[in-house]
């Protein structure tokens, strides 16, 4: 029984620490370079592909109008309407692409990080979002107009209006980019802590020199079947967070509140 006692005390789990890394060069890390990576990974696909279109596509570029197609009917027209949505098609796409390749980056060897762990990039990537959906709202509807349309709906009774108002604009003027945000960066954040700690946990127990030996192979055996679900988890955050720039964008050009 002791030497059950003795392992677990050995045995430190995976913390913050995990997620923070020294500069490669000057202020630039690992997450960083992903990120530049990633964006020059789905720009160049982009740009190989559309280059060479055939009628019968090719496996590249089946996936890549695969994309096209998400994007642009589920996440673009459907949430901003037939007459606004075709100049956002490019942003939302890229989007997409962007976040998906960095979330994947958790699960591929040599990288093994998720990028959208480190809370800097969707803060980014949110303002980005933020940025365009309000300038998009105030060229549809003027500087007052758009405030007014953001700021109320139609039909409230006066009495609660006040309220309704600090609420609307307080949602869309600040909670909005927080919690497009968070919503990526805790998924990534908290799936990569489980799957490394899987994975720590089962090479201390295949080397603990103890009984404990046997639960090894569970542990990974968890971390394989926990990377599965890693991989719909990051694909259905980045599609999360394409759609609600899509929602977000086209609550603001919308005639409608």
């Amino acid at each position: 029984m002791g030497e059950f006692v003795l392992a677990a005390e050995e045995f430190t789990p995976p913390g913050v620490g995990t997620f923070i890394y020294p500069p490669i060069f000057g202020e630039v890390t690992k997450p960083i370079v992903q990120a530049i990576f990633a964006a020059i990974l789905v720009g160049a696909y982009f740009l190989v592909v559309t280059r060479r279109m055939t009628m019968v596509p090719s496996k590249g570029q089946f996936v890549a109008e695969s994309f096209y197609g998400l994007a642009r009917n589920t996440m673009a027209r459907d949430q901003i309407g037939g007459k606004e949505f075709k100049p956002f098609v490019p942003l939302i796409l890229g989007l997409f692409s962007f976040v998906l390749v960095n979330n994947l980056f958790g699960i591929i060897p040599f990288f093994q990080f998720p990028t959208m762990s480190r809370i800097g990039f969707p803060i980014a990537l949110a303002l980005f979002v933020y940025v365009a959906y309000h300038y998009a709202g105030f060229k549809k509807h003027g500087f007052v107009g758009y405030i007014k349309h953001a700021a109320l709906p139609p039909g409230v009774p006066a009495f609660v209006a006040p309220l309704i108002i600090v609420i609307e604009l307080f949602t869309k003027f600040a909670f909005q980019p927080f919690s497009l945000a968070l919503r990526v960066f805790a998924a990534m954040f908290a799936g990569h802590l489980i799957l490394v700690l899987a994975v720590v946990g089962g090479e201390f127990l295949l080397f603990s020199g103890s009984a404990l030996v046997v639960a090894a192979p569970f542990a990974f055996i968890a971390a394989i079947a926990f990377t599965f679900l890693e991989v719909l988890v990051m694909s259905i955050q980045a599609y999360v967070f394409a759609l609600l720039a899509g929602v977000y964008i086209g609550a603001a050009v919308s005639t409608e509140h």
